[in-house]
């Protein structure tokens, strides 16, 4: 398969236009993956809302270099009664962007409706008997059984942080959209200045009061050392690549694999890994609709995936960048496993598959495969789906858009006649696969599911068998069972695992590892 090939730099650089700096000023011009498609990091997945939501707010706790929980609003944590009633205290003098205190009733809200939406909060919010308010800077958790992992909830990255905001827009219902922006974060958002599809823009709160300890991913010190964050919504790949070399834009989210390398030897642009476990890209199905409501034509389309093609179509033919024999946990980390690969690594045969799709009961239904123009990795995987739907004879409709049109027409469950869809390609951070807590993906709870809507008893039984186990060994037998199960159910398919890069000004210091962070970072 032949991967896309991007426009030179040389021609580029001609054709790009100006992006102007005001001298002097502090300001951070960001490239992201994809324009900000919606505002509440609740209310969806999307990567870029998670980045733009920890800006705006703040976090119970953080997660250190280790992945470990740690104090971030709280002044401590503690549990007793034998693990069942946890205490949280609040820091002094927090305050939101309105100049409010942030109190323990916003807290309490705020976790109730993440809790409703998020993989891992649905977790902790089926072992929770009840929260109360004790006072304005203390919150209790009683729990029905010990939920030991309850900081690790609330300190997940993604792809859903829990966000702490006012208790008025903590209550909006979790399936509803909040709109109005006001956390206690280091940043807050700047709506009049809004430009969809062209800039977002964030400015320092003067109100916020970092930690004193060392920054580490989300956790210590968010010293926000400028004074303006812009987004620059940049399609075109040529032209982001002329602006940062011409230093217009200070950093760029997700380069193409294609421009990696002339950017690595770009003089003052350096072009370092910040998410060591890489991306795993997969392919997700409308389990409400045909025709992948049936679970048997969702395991024929299994001997038709050829992990290296979409991998060699995002990242190009060296291996050094990509990994294919991706199953349903993260490559490298515990609870991954080979059960069931075979699914995926046996011999591919087309023919074969065409007639099993007509076996398991393929009539001709439409397919709506929705593909991302202004993201080339999803695009790119988009395109191989669509060639491979093509040969195993399904009655294909490609629906071409932008990331923010397909966030917003991912959560419709409408027949694909009305609106809806049948399959996307998306890619999650290995970390989000991990293990069962935070995999969104893999959750299978029917319409409390992510986009999709996968509903599989069994892979939910095994998931609170997860939670309950004793030791490492027991969660790693129950993740081969869960494995093994989702290889039957199919709630999506693996692609593979690539290893990006992010590209920025080597001006700039202070990049957290993990994902686009932007406090600690400055220029020298």
């Amino acid at each position: 398969m032949q991967r896309r090939r991007f426009l030179a730099a040389s021609a580029a650089t001609l054709a790009a236009p100006a992006i102007g700096r005001a001298a002097g000023a502090q300001v951070l011009k960001f490239v992201p993956q994809a324009d900000l498609a919606s505002l509440d990091p609740a209310w969806t997945t999307s990567y870029q809302t998670r980045d733009h939501g920890y800006m705006v707010f703040d976090t119970l706790f953080g997660q250190d270099q280790a992945y470990r929980a740690q104090p971030q609003m709280l002044e401590g944590a503690g549990a007793e009664a034998d693990g069942k009633l946890w205490t949280l205290k609040l820091r002094s003098g927090l305050k939101f962007h309105d100049g409010e205190a942030v109190r323990a009733g916003d807290c309490v809200a705020s976790i109730a409706r993440w809790g409703k939406r998020d993989s891992y909060g649905q977790a902790l919010m089926a072992a929770v008997d009840e929260m109360s308010v004790v006072d304005d800077r203390t919150f209790r958790i009683r729990l029905k059984y010990p939920f030991p992992l309850l900081p690790d909830a609330l300190c997940k990255t993604s792809p859903s942080m829990c966000a702490i905001m006012p208790e008025r827009f903590a209550k909006v219902d979790a399936f509803t959209q909040v709109t109005e922006m006001v956390g206690s974060g280091p940043y807050r958002f700047k709506p009049d200045e809004r430009v969809p599809g062209a800039l977002a823009v964030w400015e320092k709160f003067a109100g916020y009061e970092p930690r004193n300890e060392k920054a580490e991913r989300t956790a210590g010190g968010k010293i926000a050392y400028f004074d303006r964050i812009e987004w620059r919504i940049m399609p075109d790949a040529g032209s982001v690549t002329a602006a940062l070399q011409r230093g217009e834009i200070d950093w760029w989210a997700d380069p193409p694999a294609d421009l990696q390398p002339l950017l690595g030897k770009s003089k003052g642009v350096v072009n370092p890994t910040i998410v060591p476990t890489g991306l795993i890209a997969t392919m997700r199905f409308n389990h409400t609709q045909a025709p992948f409501n049936n679970p048997a034509i969702r395991r024929a389309m299994l001997g038709a995936i050829e992990q290296s093609d979409y991998m060699i179509s995002v990242m190009g033919e060296t291996k050094s960048g990509w990994a294919d024999g991706v199953g349903y946990f993260c490559p490298g980390t515990p609870m991954a496993s080979k059960a069931g690969m075979e699914k995926l690594t046996g011999p591919r045969d087309l023919a074969k598959v065409k007639r099993d799709l007509e076996v398991a009961g393929y009539k001709g239904e439409k397919v709506v495969l929705l593909g991302p123009m202004d993201i080339p990795s999803t695009k790119a995987m988009a395109e191989v789906t669509a060639d491979l739907l093509k040969k195993i004879g399904m009655n294909l409709d490609f629906q071409a858009m932008d990331w923010a049109t397909l966030v917003q027409r991912r959560a419709k469950s409408d027949p694909v006649d009305a609106g809806g869809w049948s399959i996307f390609q998306t890619s999650w951070a290995g970390l989000d696969q991990f293990n069962p807590a935070g995999h969104v993906f893999l959750r299978s709870n029917g319409k409390a599911a992510a986009p999709g809507w996968p509903s599989s008893e069994k892979i939910e039984a095994l998931r609170d068998e997860w939670f309950r186990a004793p030791d490492i060994a027991a969660q790693q037998r129950i993740a081969e069972q869960m494995q093994l199960q989702a290889f039957e159910d199919v709630p999506y398919i693996p692609l593979g695992q690539t290893i990006s890069r992010t590209a920025y000004r080597a001006d700039l210091t202070g990049v957290l590892e993990g994902m686009p962070l932007f406090w600690n970072v400055r220029r020298v």
